[in-house]
């Protein structure tokens, strides 16, 4: 159905048809009104491609994710941060364009891509690295990005971010008061930087309190979870508490504990970064940082829409997550 097919039922010009239907001046009201009619009974619809090229504006955002495909379904936190972003922008009638790659060159290729084809109308980035060449790429040629991370490593562009730092802390400082005095922190990539950020703090207060702090460093994978976590609680001086950097690890490691005949509490204090319903459907359940990650999501899109629209960038503090106390951390034995 096209305005053509309008104008013939309305018995007017293609022009009044345009002015019409735009909300544009040069028809009278009675008029407009007879051509919207015929408009809602021919059951015309706007061509979103046409208006695109119109506006220059594609009604679509982007996120590339440099990670293994079969990973995604197994952690929660990215399937509720691509549902907050949905939310934001179903209401505005945008899409998500998501393309998973398998490295960071891939990913920059994929935004040059879009930025020469003018796919999308703005992009998020996430996992960034120190120095990251995406968010560089998109600050020098101007294509409108929020970064999902902290503001340290955003090169002066809009960022949405999480206190990682002081919810660390607040998990070291929670399992210490427990009698804990030997500690392992089981981390996600190193490359990242929100790894690093934690890292740093995980460190800093361990060593403020006088607590045996130990890095083991794995890929998020609850298979390499698992096997870290059985190397340090068979080794000369194991853990007695443990966090974790993902909800699938903590329960690779809640399993291994099992295995090995250590009670969870009792023998090994366990908590989970991400709170989710799998920690809330273990046996014990899981102590775990949590936050809203869907309402997480729609704040990255708000943002990113503000920048679209021409706002400069600047820091938003999302929240600090919370420490939420359940079965899997007692005090020590």
């Amino acid at each position: 159905m096209t305005i053509s097919d309008i104008a013939e039922r309305a018995g007017v010009s293609i022009g009044a048809v345009s002015f019409a239907l735009n909300g544009r001046k040069g028809v009278s009201d009675a008029t407009r009104a007879r051509i919207l009619r015929v408009a809602d009974e021919l059951g015309w619809a706007p061509s979103t491609a046409a208006r695109s090229l119109a506006e220059a504006k594609t009604e679509t955002f982007g996120l590339v994710l440099a990670r293994d495909p079969h990973n995604l379904g197994v952690e929660s936190f990215y399937m509720e941060f691509f549902a907050g972003l949905e939310v934001e922008l179903s209401k505005r009638g945008y899409s998500l364009l998501l393309q998973v790659v398998g490295g960071a060159d891939e990913a920059l290729e994929t935004l040059r891509k879009w930025h020469r084809t003018r796919r999308v109308d703005g992009v998020v980035l996430t996992d960034l690295t120190a120095d990251d060449a995406r968010a560089s790429f998109v600050r020098d040629v101007g294509l409108p990005a929020v970064v999902v991370g902290d503001p340290s490593i955003a090169q002066g562009l809009t960022s949405v971010w999480t206190d990682d730092a002081t919810s660390m802390r607040e998990a070291v400082r929670h399992l210490a008061a427990l009698g804990h005095r030997r500690i392992a922190r089981v981390s996600g990539l190193d490359a990242l930087a929100h790894t690093g950020i934690r890292d740093i703090a995980f460190a800093e207060e361990t060593a403020a309190l006088g607590v045996e702090g130990t890095l083991l460093s794995t890929d998020y994978t609850p298979e390499l979870g698992e096997r870290v976590t059985r190397e340090a609680l068979t080794g000369e001086r194991p853990p007695t508490a443990l966090i974790y950097d993902n909800d699938v690890m903590a329960v690779a490691g809640l399993t291994v504990a099992m295995e090995l005949g250590l009670g969870v509490p009792a023998d090994v204090s366990i908590i989970a970064w991400d709170d989710s319903v799998l920690c809330e459907h273990t046996l014990p359940k899981l102590t775990a940082l949590s936050h809203d990650v869907v309402a997480f999501g729609a704040h990255v899109a708000r943002r990113l829409f503000d920048v679209v629209e021409g706002s400069a960038p600047e820091a938003f503090l999302d929240s600090t997550p919370q420490l939420v106390v359940r079965g899997s951390t007692a005090e020590r034995r």
